[in-house]
């Protein structure tokens, strides 16, 4: 049971909120700045906080915090499920998540929150079901609205809540029938200086986009399911099917929706695309060294694409002065955020390995730092899951067409982390 929902920005402002239940007031989001303040990164703050009479439990996307008040005990994981729901929500509405696109749309926010929690229990959170309650929004449909003062809310119930599939619409007519699968895997790691991988798993997820007519019956089976440590699936996937053969099988929502979610921890299996060699220097009141080295690892002979390494320096640190070897692209450093922000591009596996080196000027009498300072890596792979998980058929139940059928693999980094 969620009491209140309270969305805060980076700067700490609670820029929106909504109360199911009678108002919780927003002193309550004291506990949550101070566990903020303590930590190092946004991502870094506790998920679930204890306070003499809530408990908070967060989620952070986009710069903006979710954070849910709740008076009595429930499962921290259903509370977070739930918050990641209404942002997937808002992102399908509005095209993002962030704080300027809930506050150009705050009336369609209210909406859908309060169809989407009925007295602080989940009720409606299928897009199918909210798009036939609440409309979404258009500049004719806005325009309308402000002058006669109409709302987006529809006066007729969703055709899905009187079926046996809440999650699908009634009567889906499509000219052309199609639909399509995205394999998208995130690798999360620690790699210390030496190169060896201290910890390494990978999350996945199978997103659809489903525009098939009339009510599809889908059986889709992969090559080898054996590798999924830890899956979790839409409502849709007949689970005890999947249990006993590795096979989903399911009557797709129609439109966009995540199918399942995956964990493999393995790291036998988790194949690290590039490789990152920090090397840092920094001595008490003087100038330090500085040198990041970015080459191809194991790339299953793709091209490695939208490389940016990014390094938070010691705040001692005034200015850098670096310069390139090899190929890659521009760099910055912000003194203010003392963020090194290196964006190296693309890294195909023969070409020469990109180096960016330099010194650093230190603040006058400043103490070396205790530790050097943690490399993160973005990247994104194109055309290969790195897991080995491969889409093997996919087939069509109760409908006597044929639909188009598209399969996209991508391996993109999560908590890509090089310590030195």
């Amino acid at each position: 049971m969620i009491d209140s929902l309270f969305m805060i920005n980076e700067t700490g402002d609670v820029f929106m909120e909504k109360h199911w239940k009678s108002v919780v007031s927003r002193n309550v989001c004291d506990y949550f700045f101070e566990a903020q303040n303590k930590a190092a990164a946004p991502e870094d703050v506790p998920p679930v906080i204890s306070t003499p009479h809530f408990y908070l439990i967060s989620v952070y996307k986009n710069r903006v915090f979710f954070v849910a008040a709740i008076s009595q005990e429930v499962p921290p994981l259903f509370v977070i499920e739930f918050l990641h729901r209404i942002m997937d929500t808002f992102k399908e509405y509005f095209g993002g998540c962030n704080e300027l696109e809930i506050k150009d749309n705050f009336v369609i926010v209210y909406e859908l929150l309060e169809e989407m929690l009925d007295n602080g229990f989940p009720l409606a959170t299928e897009l199918n079901v909210l798009k036939e309650m609440i409309r979404p929004p258009s500049m004719l449909r806005s325009a309308v609205d402000s002058v006669t003062g109409g709302s987006h809310v529809s006066s007729t119930l969703p055709t899905g809540q009187l079926s046996n599939v809440p999650w699908r619409r009634v009567g889906v007519k499509y000219a052309n029938n199609e639909v399509y699968f995205d394999l998208i895997e995130e690798v999360h790691c620690i790699v210390d200086k030496t190169g060896t991988t201290i910890f390494a798993e990978i999350q996945g997820s199978v997103e659809v986009c489903c525009k098939l007519s009339g009510m599809p019956d889908l059986t889709l089976s992969f090559v080898n399911p054996r590798i999924l440590d830890d899956v979790s699936f839409h409502p849709c996937v007949r689970f005890r099917r999947w249990e006993a053969e590795r096979v989903l099988s399911f009557v797709p929502p129609d439109g966009n929706f995540r199918l399942m979610s995956y964990h493999i921890t393995a790291q036998n299996i988790v194949a690290l695309p590039i490789y990152v060699k920090p090397s840092f220097s920094f001595k008490e009141g003087q100038s330090g060294r500085i040198e990041l080295t970015v080459g191809p690892k194991q790339t299953m002979g793709h091209v490695v694409e939208d490389v940016v390494v990014e390094v938070i320096m010691p705040k001692a640190v005034q200015s850098l002065s670096m310069h390139l070897a090899g190929a890659g692209g521009p760099h910055t450093y912000d003194p203010v955020s003392k963020v090194l922000r290196w964006e190296v591009g693309k890294i195909q596996l023969h070409r020469p390995v990109a180096t960016l080196s330099g010194s650093a000027t230190m603040q006058t009498g400043s103490a070396a730092p205790d530790s050097n300072p943690t490399t993160t890596v973005q990247f994104n792979l194109p055309s290969v899951a790195v897991s080995g998980l491969k889409v093997n058929r996919l087939d069509l139940y109760g409908e006597k067409y044929k639909p188009f059928k598209g399969v996209k693999y991508i391996t993109r980094a999560g908590k890509y982390q090089i310590r030195a």
